[in-house]
């Protein structure tokens, strides 16, 4: 709790003021979990949500460390299952990320480490040379969020060789109402294949957009039609309309007699 009103601040936070929710990423082909993805929620009453966290965190310098607490804790919350881990930009320029006793180093499972597409604009000397050295280092793969959000420049996401591209969301919302969507997320998702990534759509809340997605190409989903973020990590619940394969063309019908 906040004394007298003041602010306590991110780097007086310690592993128990924190803890780590997962939101599952599904296969769209299988309706199988693929991966879980790590995200912090902060018991203090000051940081009611991850922007405020980081935010005060990137004020004070600490964003290095609070990364280093959010890791070890997501890491030792759920064994044997792929991870996404975010890494705010910020700790590109910081010690912690390339301890050589950080978490990311030991896993035996797939690790991935999601960055936006912005940090890949506004970050990409350091990105090119911190992040991609460290998943070299590591075997840890790297993931592009909030791809095609406006700050697109494929030259610098193509430099990074993600392995996964995550969709903005604003690209996923409504997609099965509008046509000029669909174009764009075929066009990008025939882009990523040809580069040897995969692609997310997240932020799917209908079944007609998991639909959209899946006809789209989209190789996986991820969204509250499939799970809340939650402790323990959920399985998703996967819709019996959406296990059927893309749709086909109707029969025309048959010419009448006579």
């Amino acid at each position: 709790m906040s004394v007298a009103g003041l602010q306590v601040g991110v780097r007086r936070l310690t592993a128990e003021d924190l803890f780590v929710v997962f939101q599952p990423i599904v296969d769209i082909a299988t309706g199988r979990v693929f991966a879980q993805e790590a995200l912090v929620r902060c018991r203090h009453p000051d940081y009611p949500n991850p922007p405020v966290l980081f935010e005060h965190a990137a004020r004070e310098g600490a964003c290095g460390r609070l990364g280093r607490l959010i890791r070890d804790i997501a890491f030792n919350s759920v064994e044997d299952t792929t991870l996404f881990v975010n890494i705010h930009p910020d700790e590109l320029t910081s010690r912690w990320l390339v301890q050589p006793d950080d978490p990311v180093g030991f896993q035996r499972r797939p690790v991935h480490l999601e960055i936006t597409e912005t940090t890949a604009f506004t970050h990409h000397e350091l990105c090119m040379s911190v992040l991609k050295e460290l998943c070299r280092r590591t075997g840890a793969l790297l993931v592009v969020d909030d791809f095609g959000a406006g700050y697109s420049n494929l030259e610098r996401v193509v430099a990074l060789e993600p392995a996964i591209v995550k969709l903005d969301l604003a690209l996923t919302r409504g997609i099965h109402h509008n046509k000029m969507k669909q174009v764009v997320v075929r066009h990008m998702v025939n882009l990523c294949k040809e580069l040897g990534a995969r692609v997310v759509a997240e932020g799917v809340e209908e079944l007609d957009e998991l639909t959209c997605v899946r006809d789209c190409g989209v190789h996986y989903a991820q969204g509250y039609l499939l799970a809340r973020p939650a402790m323990p990590a959920p399985q998703a619940v996967w819709p019996l309309e959406a296990r059927r394969g893309p749709k086909s063309k109707r029969p025309s019908k048959r010419p009448k007699a006579g």
